[in-house]
């Protein structure tokens, strides 16, 4: 992999990943998350890598998050197995962090760990370094990199082929708002990175934005106590504005989908350069093939994989 940055204004603010090739052609990269939960979806989970790994037309991967189910204990031992399996990911892979993994595990089945602390511990083992997890790896920007968010290290962007693919830690349930000080401190960090990421993709004339986060955001929830109101708000105003092609990839609900879910406030009309790509989850233990084409005025499109 060659590194090369978007011209010097935007040094040291986003990564771009090149290869070998023109990256004005089509490349495909794969979606899944919400795997495996059980003991027989840990063996599709493993076959379902091998079947990545043999993909040569990836130019990276990315798990939506929640590798484990909610109920099982959060042990050190089982982050640093799926470390070990992300690691052995033939190429890029960026996780983003589920629900699974850090909010539920106060649960007692789940061994009655402090989230945070467990977020920490996430932090630790998948977000070290500038690069992606994997055996080819990808140039990350972190939000990290900024002292005021020193702590959001799993944040991160990445640019390919004109196209700016932005990851937020944003878990499903409840985005961990039973701990105020915590979610408040992470949305407010959420939310700038989001309105960053937008202002960086309209200035380097990106054809798309692909943003992606493990909750299902309730797109159809109209209550003040949505605790993903305020993303989803930051969310409308950055896509209309950008005017351009803009993807939501998210898991939790474990419903494959493709929708056009986001509404404007003002009128209440779906916004149509907004689209929703949900990927499979446990039970199916499946994934997507997005491709992005920069010749084609709608960008991206996404199918589920054989």
């Amino acid at each position: 992999m060659i590194g090369r940055l978007l011209p010097s204004v935007f040094a040291g603010l986003i990564s771009v990943a090149a290869v070998a090739g023109d990256l004005q052609a089509p490349f495909h990269f794969a979606l899944f998350g919400d795997v495996p939960y059980t003991d027989y979806e840990e063996g599709q989970f493993l076959e379902l890598l091998k079947t990545l790994n043999a993909d040569q037309s990836l130019t990276f991967v990315m798990h939506v998050g929640d590798f484990k189910n909610g109920h099982s204990p959060c042990t050190d031992e089982l982050f640093q197995r799926r470390h070990a399996q992300f690691q052995s990911v033939a190429h890029p892979l960026i996780f983003v962090f589920g629900d699974n993994e850090w909010t539920d595990c106060r649960r007692e089945e789940a061994g009655q760990y402090d989230p945070v602390e467990r977020l920490d511990k996430l932090r630790e083992i998948f977000a070290s370094g500038s690069e992606s997890l994997g055996k080819r790896t990808l140039r990350l920007s972190r939000q990290s990199d900024d002292a005021r968010y020193r702590k959001f290290r799993e944040n991160v962007r990445w640019s390919y082929g004109d196209v700016l693919f932005v990851a937020l830690n944003v878990p499903g349930s409840y985005n961990n708002i039973a701990q105020k000080r915590e979610y408040e401190e992470r949305n407010a960090a959420d939310v700038s990175w989001l309105k960053d990421s937008f202002r960086l993709a309209a200035d380097s004339g990106a054809r798309g934005v692909l943003v992606v986060i493990h909750a299902n955001p309730k797109f159809q929830s109209s209550s003040k106590r949505n605790p993903y109101r305020i993303l989803l708000t930051a969310l409308e105003r950055e896509v209309l504005a950008f005017g351009k092609p803009v993807v939501l990839v998210h898991g939790d609900t474990h419903e494959f989908r493709i929708d056009k879910p986001l509404r404007d406030s003002k009128t209440g009309q779906p916004i149509d350069n907004l689209t929703r790509v949900e990927t499979f989850g446990s039970p199916d233990v499946r994934w997507i093939k997005g491709t992005v084409d920069p010749h084609d005025p709608n960008v991206f499109s996404f199918s589920p994989a054989d």
